[in-house]
């Protein structure tokens, strides 16, 4: 089974935490079930950036992502040349490490 490692965020994960998953899971609804309390605004939809994350390891074997993830990855704030929109990352055999940036453009946040 694949694991996932993910790097300390003040207010999603404040010590960091690593948890497996099972094989072609959705990386935004596994971190939320692993209590790892990601934006996701749009409601997993692939409309908003909010569940932007940055994979530290693994994002090679990823699947490419689709042109609409990149245009709204354009405007995800702390872009970087790993970012992904966690809703869309389907996890293979790979593990994974991921880092949840700092800042959203949601400014609001709704805490789901």
């Amino acid at each position: 089974m694949p694991r996932i490692k993910v790097r300390p965020h003040a207010q999603f994960c404040p010590e960091g935490t690593e948890f497996e998953v099972e094989k072609n899971a959705n990386l935004c609804e596994s971190l939320l079930k692993n209590g790892v309390k990601i934006e996701h605004a749009c409601d997993m939809s692939k409309a908003c950036t909010t569940c932007h994350v940055v994979v530290r390891q693994g994002f090679y074997e990823l699947d490419e992502m689709d042109d609409v993830e990149a245009d709204l990855l354009d405007r995800a704030w702390g872009l970087e040349a790993e970012s992904r929109l966690s809703c869309q990352v389907k996890i293979e055999d790979e593990d994974l490490e991921i880092e949840i940036p700092k800042y959203t453009i949601n400014h609001a946040s709704e805490n789901h």
